[in-house]
């Protein structure tokens, strides 16, 4: 899964873990983003948060670009002289031009956090008390303009983004497909070789960069706005129940997060295994219809009846469990909108903040509570996730030699046949000649 598209994957990842650290370290921790004066990009007051579109001209932020494409030439030159691969291209450069779209977006987050304070305080004056009506609107038309020219430099590059990762996933599909044809004779015995070739590959490569990309990001957003919301944090009275607490916005972010990913993670601890066995059945069902295509004697109406009763028990399974777990995030994603404002009650009833700071802590909580709850929002791609790898795993032992995992052991068979067992899921050894 990984060999074939990354050089040497338990090294090379070792390596970027280690250089991500060490740049990281010299940005935040010794403070090289203050070094941009060197190179003519004197470093911003802090208090000058611009928004608008200038925010992605400033010299904090192409200092930034410059650091980061250093970094990533001096791994690239790195990985290529010690670690070669034919796919080296896409696996490093290309993933680090991934890794650039992550952060950049979290920075067109921090602009328009900036963007939301002056404008919906532009529209309290223009409501509200001795300042009413003297708003004019040009104000009014130019904060708008400024909000669609940062969202227009966030599309054209998600849109480049998007184009890029698509080529970038049918590469690693392809190296997946590559690897695993050559040893098709090993394989072609391990139940579902084909659906797992065609089609977990590239759900495979999917998957990984989407889960790596999201994570990615939610450390990035949490580096950008912890400092946010911990400051803003000043202008809060109190929390209702708890009371005044030191960094409120922050501890409140932690706790409802982590309450939402153990409420979710205990609901649907169970999903992964059914969903591994949904693929097995269906697959099952699958191949004995394929037989019968051209086989008179294979797919026979009792054989087709019992390969979907094994279809109908794992879905009923899945349905059951899915009811539960759904109560569990439903309540939780709608009660996950209101917090914020909830939380924010006692403040806004002593009267201690404006509308637009208002926004720009509800803006800012979301982030952080966003980046907080990745295994909540990811709960559903971790869970396919596993699956995929299950039956993706089956493949490495089969090239290597070594055991199948439990699973597959149990469901190997010679016709790829199942029978009724306690469980629903046991094999029916048939005799090659059967």
């Amino acid at each position: 899964m990984f060999h074939s598209f990354f050089p040497k994957p338990k090294l090379f990842f070792m390596a970027v873990l280690a250089w991500a650290t060490i740049t990281m370290g010299l940005w935040y921790g010794i403070g090289a983003s203050q070094w941009g004066g060197l190179v003519g990009l004197p470093p911003m007051d802090g208090a000058d948060a611009v928004a608008s579109v200038g925010f992605f001209f400033t010299p904090d932020m192409v200092w930034f670009y410059l650091f980061y494409l250093v970094s990533v030439v001096l791994f690239a030159a790195f990985s290529f002289m010690f670690l070669p691969h034919p796919w080296q291209r896409w696996s490093v450069l290309v993933s680090a031009f991934i890794l650039f779209v992550a952060a950049f977006s979290v920075q067109t987050s921090v602009a328009l956090n900036n963007w939301r304070r002056p404008f919906f305080d532009l529209i309290q004056d223009a409501l509200t008390g001795d300042t009413k009506g003297t708003v004019t609107a040009g104000q009014l038309y130019s904060g708008t303009f400024d909000f669609l020219a940062i969202v227009l430099v966030w599309i054209t590059v998600a849109v480049i983004n998007r184009f890029v990762v698509s080529h970038y996933i049918f590469r690693w599909r392809t190296a997946m497909n590559d690897y695993y044809t050559e040893n098709w004779a090993r394989l072609r015995h391990v139940e579902g070789a084909s659906q797992r070739v065609q089609e977990d590959t590239m759900r495979f490569a999917e998957t990984v960069e989407a889960l790596g990309i999201n994570a990615l990001d939610s450390v990035l957003t949490l580096i950008a706005f912890l400092p946010i919301l911990y400051g803003l944090g000043s202008y809060i009275t109190e929390l209702p129940i708890v009371g005044q607490i030191p960094a409120p916005l922050v501890v409140a972010a932690l706790f409802w997060s982590i309450f939402g990913t153990v409420l979710l993670a205990m609901a649907g601890i169970r999903l992964p295994g059914l969903y591994f066995r949904n693929q097995r059945v269906e697959a099952a069902y699958r191949k004995e219809l394929v037989y019968g295509e051209d086989d008179t004697v294979r797919a026979q109406p009792p054989t087709l009846l019992e390969l979907f009763s094994f279809v109908r028990k794992n879905y009923f399974n899945l349905y059951f469990h899915y009811a539960y777990f759904n109560v569990a995030r439903y309540f939780y994603l709608q009660t996950d909108v209101i917090f914020p404002a909830l939380i924010l009650v006692p403040t806004v009833a002593a009267g201690a903040i404006t509308f637009g700071l208002f926004q720009q802590i509800q803006s800012a909580f979301n982030q952080v509570s966003s980046s907080f709850q990745y295994l909540v929002n990811s709960w559903g791609t971790i869970v396919e996730l596993l699956s995929i790898h299950k039956r993706l795993k089956a493949f490495e032992a089969a090239m290597t030699g070594q055991e199948l995992p439990a699973i597959d052991r149990e469901w190997l068979d010679v016709h790829g046949n199942l029978a009724a067992s306690e469980d629903g899921i046991r094999v029916r050894h048939v005799a090659p000649d059967a």
